[in-house]
């Protein structure tokens, strides 16, 4: 077993208006550190088929859609705008980079910023018909009033040809952060969650002393994409408005009290229903049957904070809610009866109360997580009420990584993870992409 380094991270703060450092609380601005002691190792069940570093730059996010491996990136200490790498994936063992899109070198009005969330699905509507892929797009800098900020959206019917389409700003915040995009019954929707929108946008807003009185736009935003070269604003919620819920708990030392903001979102299969990370406030859920009037039905009430992120099973009824703080692990919901969810469990690794959990996603009866720097992990959730851990893949060939990592040996963060039929994809921030297959 590999002793494994300490990595202090110098927080980049990538926060609109706040000047003063903070704890990790979310990767807006940067994960945790990776825990101290032995390393964790990979199973015997979880096979590496293929690894690809992109090179300079740090990554993020990683979505599969038809054989095709979609790498997001994050901003690193440099700020390389590199934008959205695909990868065919037609042979899982020889990945093959077929084109980047998003990223300052083919669009230059894109320097200065960098694309966490990239999802990718089949529109098809009276107005179109194609792939079409959303990318979310954040300032790098705090205090960039040029940068782009908000999501675009590429035709990728042709992964190796994308095709810039429209874009949505979010002027008054930092950009789109997480993001969702959901298509049926001839409709098609962007859901995004644009962080601390109804503070840093309120017209009362003042970034001296990082007060406001009076809610802005919201930070979850409903956008008609039916025709993807005309998005357009259809609704919208905000708990600050909606519920009386204050942002920012204690303006004057941000970071000492709560936080209330959407962070991530997801919807179910017939776009009924929203789910929204609220980060200190739990998951929120929405009945958005109606997009321009969504509708509050009730929350999680979790007892950790920083609810980072979601996945829901296809009945409806079960939701997996993560949570980015140090000792952050995955919590399971009943989730049927939305106005009062039910929490059934808790799942937690060795080397947990070090890390921190990222993202979840859900295939049949397993859950798969992203978990920094113990990789990813597979978990039997079969029985919502008792998950059972099956396997757990640490990549081994770190390399330092200027632009974020720059240890003598590197350090491995694995930040997304996405299954694309027998196929688990992962995105390290520091080494690129992983394709895997579990026996």
């Amino acid at each position: 077993m590999k002793a494994r380094r300490t990595l202090v991270l110098g927080l980049t703060l990538l926060l609109a208006g706040f000047g003063t450092a903070a704890p990790a609380a979310g990767h807006d601005e940067g994960p945790p550190p990776p825990p101290t002691g032995e390393s964790p190792t990979t199973t015997s069940n979880m096979h590496l088929l293929a690894h690809v570093n992109p090179g300079p730059g740090t990554n993020a996010d990683v979505y599969g859609h038809r054989g095709y491996a979609y790498l997001a990136s994050w901003s690193g200490w440099n700020c390389f705008s590199n934008g959205v790498r695909v990868y065919d994936l037609r042979d899982p063992a020889r990945p093959q980079h077929v084109s980047t899109f998003g990223d300052a070198a083919s669009e230059p009005s894109l320097a200065g910023t960098w694309t966490e969330k990239v999802v990718v699905q089949r529109v098809d509507t009276p107005s179109y018909h194609g792939d079409v892929a959303v990318v979310t797009f954040q300032t790098c800098g705090s205090h960039d009033d040029v940068a782009f900020r908000g999501f675009a959206l590429y035709d990728v019917t042709d992964p190796a040809h994308p095709t810039p389409l429209a874009r949505y700003a979010t002027p008054g915040a930092r950009g789109s952060h997480e993001i969702w995009l959901g298509a049926h019954g001839g409709k098609a929707y962007v859901y995004t969650a644009v962080l601390r929108s109804e503070w840093t946008s309120s017209p009362t807003y003042d970034p001296a002393t990082n007060t406001a009185t009076t809610p802005g736009r919201a930070d979850f935003r409903i956008v008609d994409i039916t025709d993807p070269r005309h998005p357009a604003d259809v609704g919208e919620w905000g708990a600050w408005k909606e519920l009386g819920v204050v942002p920012v708990e204690n303006p004057a030392s941000p970071y000492s009290g709560k936080q209330n903001f959407t962070h991530s979102v997801r919807v179910d299969e017939r776009l009924t229903t929203a789910y929204l990370s609220y980060w200190d406030l739990g998951t929120v859920i929405l009945d958005i049957r109606d997009p321009a009037h969504p509708r509050y039905l009730g929350k999680t009430d979790p007892e950790q904070g920083a609810t980072h992120s979601s996945v829901l099973s296809p009945d409806g009824k079960t939701l997996i809610e993560t949570h980015e703080t140090l000792g952050g692990l995955p919590m399971i919901y009943d989730v049927s009866d939305p106005r009062h969810p039910v929490e059934l469990a808790h799942f937690d690794i060795p080397g947990g109360e070090e890390n921190s959990v990222h993202d979840p996603k859900l295939r049949g009866g397993r859950a798969y997580f992203s978990w920094y720097a113990l990789g990813v992990v597979v978990a039997d959730v079969s029985r919502p009420s008792s998950p059972k851990f099956l396997g757990q893949f640490v990549p081994d060939d770190w390399t330092p990584n200027p632009d974020y990592c720059d240890y003598e040996g590197g350090c491995s963060e694995i930040w997304g993870v996405y299954v694309m039929d027998d196929l688990i994809l992962a995105s390290d921030m520091n080494n690129g992409l992983y394709v895997l297959r579990m026996a």
